[in-house]
């Protein structure tokens, strides 16, 4: 397996399927769905390959601080929800919003990302794009068009330098 070493200003990770697992969660809260609205097919919906749901966004701050906190990850002094940007995922903007709000240009950054639609995002921001085979196929994450793909954060290392990251990458 190659292994590259590159340096960016900035780091911009998505939170879940990257830094968190929410998929109990997320399957549980289907399944009370489908419980509660039984005319409904949650599995069509879900089995679709473009539900629009891949970027389901904490609104509640407070289970999104706990849910970091339970992974032992410190809130970072920048972060962009949801409800920051008027087009989410696959759209650019919560990708140059992050950006802009670290203060460095979108090529000088690389994202970390599980979703095809947040490697997309990331690839329109004009930033690298690391994707992680941890939420979907290799298939989809590889027609996404990420610059590096990876199985997982144990294949990638990340140091501070004077002059921001050094992030050497094994890929797959």
């Amino acid at each position: 397996m190659p292994t590259i070493t590159l340096n960016f200003d900035a780091i911009l990770f998505d939170m879940d399927g990257t830094l968190i697992d929410s998929t109990a969660g997320v399957v549980g809260a289907w399944e009370l769905f489908s419980k509660q609205y039984p005319w409904i097919d949650v599995h069509d919906i879900l089995s679709s390959p473009e539900p629009g749901l891949g970027d389901l966004h904490v609104r509640d701050t407070s289970l999104r601080d706990r849910a970091l906190a339970s992974v032992g990850i410190d809130l970072p002094e920048v972060s962009v929800y949801a409800e920051d940007v008027e087009k989410g995922k696959p759209q650019p903007d919560p990708y140059l919003l992050g950006a802009k709000r670290c203060g460095v240009k979108p090529e000088n950054c690389l994202v970390v990302e599980d979703a095809p639609a947040g490697v997309r995002s990331g690839n329109a921001a004009g930033c690298k794009t690391l994707a992680l085979l941890t939420s979907h196929s290799r298939e989809a994450v590889e027609a996404a068009q990420p610059d590096y793909i990876i199985n997982n954060l144990a294949d990638v290392s990340m140091k501070l330098t004077d002059s921001g990251v050094s992030v050497t990458i094994t890929t797959v």
